[in-house]
């Protein structure tokens, strides 16, 4: 889908919502949706910054059928809706075409809600679950997650003379997906609009579950401009931060590969207040640490993506060998 498609769109998720100026969420939901656009849609979304700007009682954003609940239970909600849809269907009383999409924070998905997405996941209830990472529970405050990244400082890991912000690794939702050994999974962020609406089309026409984990900066919380989501996003691609790569039926591909291009970890941290801390002279050893750490990662990936190319290549080549 190319700018101009997306915009001829019929708006799913309208304008009026109460999220922050420059905040990458309202762009995630409304390329799902168009994205899925020729579908008749459900949608559920967890307690969070979504649910709580589009829906100010007594309005709602929403274009499509919409469902709130818990911080706990999108996925859960969701597959419950999918299934009964089935059940309709099979009775004669639906006869429309439906497709299912929950939304979720990170904090609704890496951690409260990780075992209703791991069940729903594991009984292949057929949907896209989509989760809008922005690091952080922003919706009470700013509180770190197991999303937020090492070294950010946090309402709740703040940097100060003893801690220099949160001390843990960030949590791999994409690698927990994936060992549910489910059709799709993928990574996507702002920064590369096209790769992310292509895996959003992906995902909703995937037959079974699907998850795609976008990054999407918060501009509280990184401490960044409202205009710098996009430019910011980008960074985080070409630092290898984060990393465009697709799961397809347990394969893993690559989508880019920045080369020499690619950036270091700082410049992807400098513009982000959340780092500002580490920038301090005596704290060089900790950008070097996630230097090393985020380079270990993206070499691990690009050899996995690269053992997977020659793998179908060699079953699509032995395939032609054995029709011939």
């Amino acid at each position: 889908m190319n700018p101009k498609e997306y915009s001829e769109k019929e708006r799913a998720l309208y304008s009026g919502h109460s999220s922050c100026a420059g905040c990458a969420m309202p762009v995630v939901t409304r390329s799902a949706l168009a994205s899925a656009s020729e579908y008749n849609i459900v949608a559920s979304a967890a307690t969070g910054c979504l649910e709580v700007t589009t829906t100010i009682y007594p309005t709602s954003s929403w274009g499509v059928p919409w469902i709130h609940n818990t911080f706990e239970n999108a996925a859960a909600t969701i597959s419950g809706v999918e299934s009964a849809y089935k059940a309709l269907s099979r009775k004669g009383k639906i006869n429309k075409k439906y497709k299912f999409i929950a939304f979720g924070g990170d904090g609704g998905t890496y951690d409260i809600g990780l075992q209703s997405l791991s069940g729903a996941l594991e009984r292949g209830h057929n949907f896209l679950y989509i989760c809008y990472d922005n690091e952080g529970y922003m919706n009470t405050g700013g509180q770190r997650s197991s999303a937020s990244p090492f070294g950010a400082s946090t309402t709740t890991s703040p940097a100060g003379t003893v801690h220099k912000g949160k001390e843990q690794w960030r949590k791999d939702l994409m690698k927990i997906a994936v060992a549910h050994n489910i059709p799709y999974v993928a990574q996507a962020t702002i920064g590369n609009w096209p790769d992310m609406t292509m895996k959003f089309k992906k995902g909703i026409e995937t037959n079974g579950p699907a998850v795609v984990v976008v990054l999407s900066p918060c501009i509280l919380l990184w401490h960044i401009k409202p205009d710098e989501a996009n430019t910011v996003s980008r960074l985080a691609i070409d630092s290898c931060f984060w990393p465009l790569y697709e799961v397809i039926n347990g394969r893993y591909v690559l989508n880019y590969d920045p080369g020499k291009r690619k950036k270091p970890i700082e410049e992807f941290m400098k513009p982000q207040g959340r780092y500002k801390h580490l920038f301090k002279p005596e704290n060089r050893h900790i950008i070097d640490f996630i230097q090393k750490r985020i380079d270990e990662e993206w070499e691990e990936l690009k050899r996995r993506a690269e053992f997977d190319k020659a793998y179908i290549k060699s079953n699509s080549e032995s395939e032609k060998q054995g029709r011939n």
